[in-house]
Order: structure tokens, then sequence, then C-alpha cells
């Protein structure tokens, strides 16, 4: 009598072709100061990191040091070069740099002051979480835009990437809208992942996305400092 099959749980493994995007949002940046204004690279808001966010850096990279990386990007805004530079320093890669996953444009309220509108319940600011949109904010990037060259920029390292696992380090809302497109979620169901956070998609070969992970905080230090407004901050 033959022996019966048996039938184990699928362990999930990327399919040939696939690029595996490990996405993390960069490090704390300094906090904005009532009067003052952030230097602006291309328009954006282009804090460095704080005492904090230097130390999420570090962890971060340690975390990641571990694990198989063929390549590291950054965005144009040195909060995630910051961010990239303990690990890249440990792996000997040099950061490549895909603008297009810069944070979303923020119009009007560029340079420090999207913090404070937020933090004061300004009526626009109260209106753009209700709705779910970047763009009631004046002046600020157009949803279809915005989704547009962030897609764009997926496909590009995808494509240069196949069957590799890529580090990109970028911003809060560009991750929640490579979530989002992923998933085809409610507009900001992935916005908030934490400093440092990492996230996971499998872009296949055939132009499927697939999460596999959205704000692992493991590696981080939670007894560091944290703000005491709830909102994410960018």
């Amino acid at each position: 009598m033959s022996t019966p099959r048996e039938f184990r749980q699928y362990r999930y493994a990327p399919p040939p072709g696939a690029t595996e995007l490990v996405l993390v949002r960069h490090g704390e940046s300094r906090a904005a100061v009532e009067g003052e204004e952030f230097d602006l690279v291309d328009g954006h808001g282009d804090p460095p990191l704080s005492e904090d966010g230097q130390a999420q850096a570090q962890q971060v990279g340690a975390r990641l040091a571990n694990e198989r990386v063929d390549a590291i990007y950054v965005t144009s805004l040195r909060r995630t070069h910051e961010t990239a530079a303990p690990l890249a320093s440990q792996l000997g890669l040099t950061p490549r740099v895909e603008r297009d996953l810069r944070e979303v444009f923020l119009g009007e309220w560029e340079g420090g002051t999207f913090r404070q509108k937020v933090a004061d319940q300004d009526p626009i600011a109260v209106q753009m979480f209700t709705e779910q949109r970047w763009d009631v904010i004046p002046g600020a990037e157009p949803a279809d835009e915005f989704a547009t060259r962030v897609r764009g920029a997926i496909e590009r390292i995808a494509a240069a990437h196949p069957d590799e696992r890529v580090v990109v380090v970028s911003h809060g809302g560009t991750i929640g809208e490579i979530l989002r497109q992923a998933c085809q979620s409610e507009p900001w169901a992935f916005v908030g992942a934490d400093n440092a956070s990492v996230s996971h998609v499998v872009v296949n070969a055939d132009g499927r996305w697939h999460v596999r992970r959205f704000n692992d905080t493991s590696h981080l230090d939670h007894e560091l400092t944290v703000a005491p407004e709830p909102p994410a901050e960018l």
C-alpha cells in the first residue's frame, strides 16, 4: 500500500523576476519651531534628523545589516540620506537617489507649517484627515499626480532589480501611497508609519504588488522621546 502524500502549509517565496522592496520611513526629523522655517529643496521642507532620529537610523541600520540587501534608494530630501547612512556604511553600498519617492508636496504648508496647522486643529487640517486628501491644503500636490509619480518610481526600481531585495528609505505619506496602491485600499489606510519603521512590498514581474509587512518597529528603542501630538508628522 502506497504512503499517503502529505501537503504542508505553503511558505511564501517571491516568484521569479520579482523585486522585494523594504520600505523604511526616515527617522524623526528636527522639530518645527514657531516663526522659523525649514530649509527647502525644490519647494519641500528639508529638515535634518533630530537626535532621536539619528538613534533610530542606527537601530534600523543594525536590523537590516543582517538581511540580504542588494541596493539602497533614498529620496532628494536629507532626512532619508541621513537615515540610510548607517546601513549603507555597514554594507558598503552607495545609496541611489529616486527623486519621485520624495514626500507629497504640501503647498503653502511646507517648511514646517503643516505640523503647526495639524497641532492647532486648523479647519483645513480637520478636513484633510476627514476626507483623506492632502490636496485640500492650498497649493498641495493633487492626489492623482502624487499617485502617478510614486508608481512610476516603484516601477523603475522594480525593472532595475529583478530577483533582488532593495531597501527604499522614504517618507510616511509616500509609503502610505505605495501600500494603498498595492491593496487598493482607502486613501490613508496605511498613512502613519512610525519613524524608522519597516514595511515590505513585493512587486511581481507581471506588475502585481503584494504587501508583506507594515510598520514593523521591533528593532526600535521605544523609550526614545515621543511627541505628545497624535497626528503623524511628515
